[in-house]
């Protein structure tokens, strides 16, 4: 078979990842597993699969080889995911599916205790479409899940927006979201934010510690004009995502 290359910022590839992510969810649900609390992981395995199902129209695990048998595209051993061989024998007698996304609950929450990961952090971040992104800022409360799905959209250019944190200086350099665009002190809001041009259409989400301030500043935007505001509704302090320092 000839080598086919998948372009993964492709509009085509978003959309097959958006697809193969609610695959995998329902499979969860069917089957009630778990997904494996490492989220690069799960990542991985989606990313693979919807390559597979693009280049194949099947999706093949992509752990294992695919060979071309009288013509047709063939997995290893049959494995199509699902694969019958972790249903039946990898995830009964060892906790996982040979590929590592699809767990019983006994083996999360081992695999939790190892890593030390809380359990109600997310392993799988999910996908998001261009109408779901745009209608989180209609919705003005965005919880931390969401807020790390919209930012997985972006990186993926899916849709954009401007993150915006409103604490202090003092409290930037401590620790923030990474992918802030923005820090734009409450202290020091109106002229601040007069300095930093924003466009009255597009689309802004404003955080801080607790989700009080943002809360206060993304009504007084709203009255001010802006028309596609959300606010982190509990602050960084319950965001389940990425941060940094400096």
């Amino acid at each position: 078979m000839s080598m086919v290359k998948i372009d993964m910022n492709s509009k085509e590839f978003i959309e097959r990842m958006e697809k193969t992510v609610k695959f995998t969810d329902k499979v969860i649900k069917q089957f009630g597993w778990e997904y494996n609390p490492q989220k690069e992981v799960n990542e991985g395995v989606q990313m693979g699969l919807a390559r597979n199902k693009m280049m194949y129209n099947k999706l093949f695990c992509p752990c294992f080889m695919v060979e071309e048998v009288d013509g047709k595209p063939q997995s290893v051993d049959n494995r199509i995911c699902p694969c019958t061989p972790a249903i039946e024998e990898e995830i009964p007698n060892h906790g996982s599916c040979h590929c590592g996304i699809f767990c019983t609950p006994k083996f999360a929450e081992e695999k939790r205790a190892e890593l030390g990961i809380a359990k109600d952090e997310k392993s799988s971040v999910n996908i998001l479409s261009k109408e779901e992104c745009e209608a989180l800022f209609n919705d003005f409360e965005i919880s931390s899940e969401k807020t790390i799905a919209l930012l997985k959209a972006r990186e993926l250019g899916i849709t954009d927006f401007k993150l915006i944190d409103v604490r202090e200086y003092a409290e930037w350099q401590a620790n923030h979201i990474k992918g802030t665009d923005l820090l734009i002190p409450t202290s020091d809001f109106k002229q601040m934010l007069e300095n930093a041009k924003l466009d009255k259409d597009e689309n802004l989400l404003i955080y801080c510690l607790s989700g009080q301030r943002s809360l206060t500043i993304a009504h007084n935007m709203s009255q001010m004009g802006y028309k596609k505001i959300g606010h982190l509704t509990d602050g960084l302090a319950s965001y389940g995502g990425q941060k940094e320092q400096g």
